[in-house]
Parts: C-alpha cells; structure tokens; sequence
C-alpha cells in the first residue's frame, strides 16, 4: 500500500521468524484499506447494529490466529487472503444479526466478490487523488480518504457501494433506491467529487 518507511518483504520475513510486533505492523499497515472496504460491504440491513472499525478489529485477530496458514510472498497475495478474511467476518455479522445461524458459503463467496470490487474502487480512488497538487503522504492521504467516506451522506455511501462493489447500472440502481436515473447519476458525481474536496480540504488546512 505505501512504500518508503514500510517495506512488505522485510516484515513479511520478520512476521514468519515470530517477530510478533512486525506482524501487527503488517496488518496495521492495512487498517484504512480494509476500513474502507468494510464500510462500503457492511449489509444495509444491519448498518446500524454493527461498526466497520469493529469488523476490522475482528478480521486482524482472525488474520493474526491464522497468518501460520498464509503461504503467500506478495502484497497481492497478502490483500486478497485479509479479503477473504474480512468477507468471512462480514457474512458472519448478516448471520449473527439477520438470524441465520448456519454458515452460508455462497453469501461468503458473493460478499469476497463485491469486497474486490470495493478494493479496485479503492486502487482507482488513491490514484485519482494522488496528484501533484495534493502534498501529502500515501498514508496521510489514505486516512483521509477513510474519514471522507465516513463523512458522505447515507444515501451517497449507497450509491458508491451498489455501483462500484455491486457493478450495478444505474438503471438497477435507481430501481433499489426509489429514484431516478437522473437522480442517481448526480449523486454518483457529487459522491466522488465530495470525496476528492474532503480530502483536499485536509490537506490545504495543514499548510
């Protein structure tokens, strides 16, 4: 996610000799990217029993118990394995609130689907707003893109979610939401410039 300071191999390496610190540093690294992905994942029908922080919290300790398992050497590797962990977590949540006590591998299999949806979200959002004009550290930037997003309207969180980890047209979209097509493409845009602002916001407010 970030380079300079952190470089992944070498915790890798530390993490896997037993080095207990390195490998919370590892997932650390990785909060604000999965705190974004949860965000956008959580069920709507539960949104306002469970936190996204919670989740994430739940996911590392799942991650830190099971890293022995974790066979990977790349960062890809390493982001598509706490993906499956956080989907596991998410689909556990909709079992444990919505009243389904079995486990439900086809929910896991289509959360994991729409949380790599939400992580390519994520890559396309940290390039776009990683410009020149914008002063600030990979990893300054990513806390405020988590924050920004936080921040959105409800219904603008909706509309991000359902078509950038859903891959829905706006048409479908307009159908679940109860409104226009027209309506929701202008939510669309004001989401993704409200986003770039907040984030820019922070940044000229710390000159």
């Amino acid at each position: 996610m970030r380079s300079g300071e952190f470089n992944f191999e070498e915790v890798l390496k530390l993490a896997r000799s037993g080095d207990s610190a390195a490998l919370g540093a590892l997932l650390e690294n990785f909060r604000n990217y999965l705190l974004f992905l949860a965000r956008l994942q959580i069920d709507p029908r539960i949104s306002g029993k469970v936190d996204a922080a919670d989740l994430v919290q739940e996911a590392f300790l799942e991650a830190y118990q099971a890293f022995p398992n974790f066979r990977g050497e790349t960062e890809a590797t390493f982001l598509a394995w706490l993906r499956q962990i956080l989907a596991t977590t998410l689909a556990s949540s909709v079992r444990y609130y919505v009243g389904t006590k079995q486990r439900d591998v086809r929910l896991e299999r289509e959360i994991y689907v729409r949380v790599d949806q939400s992580s390519m979200f994520w890559n396309q959002l940290v390039s776009n707003i990683s410009t020149p004009s914008l002063k600030v550290s990979r990893q300054e930037m990513e806390n405020q893109l988590v924050e920004a997003m936080a921040q959105l309207p409800e219904h603008y969180r909706d509309v991000l979610r359902l078509r950038h980890s859903e891959s829905l047209p706006f048409q479908e979209i307009a159908d679940r939401l109860g409104r226009t097509v027209d309506s929701v493409q202008k939510i669309w845009v004001r989401a993704l410039a409200q986003l770039r602002d907040l984030v820019s916001d922070d940044e000229g407010g710390d000159e």
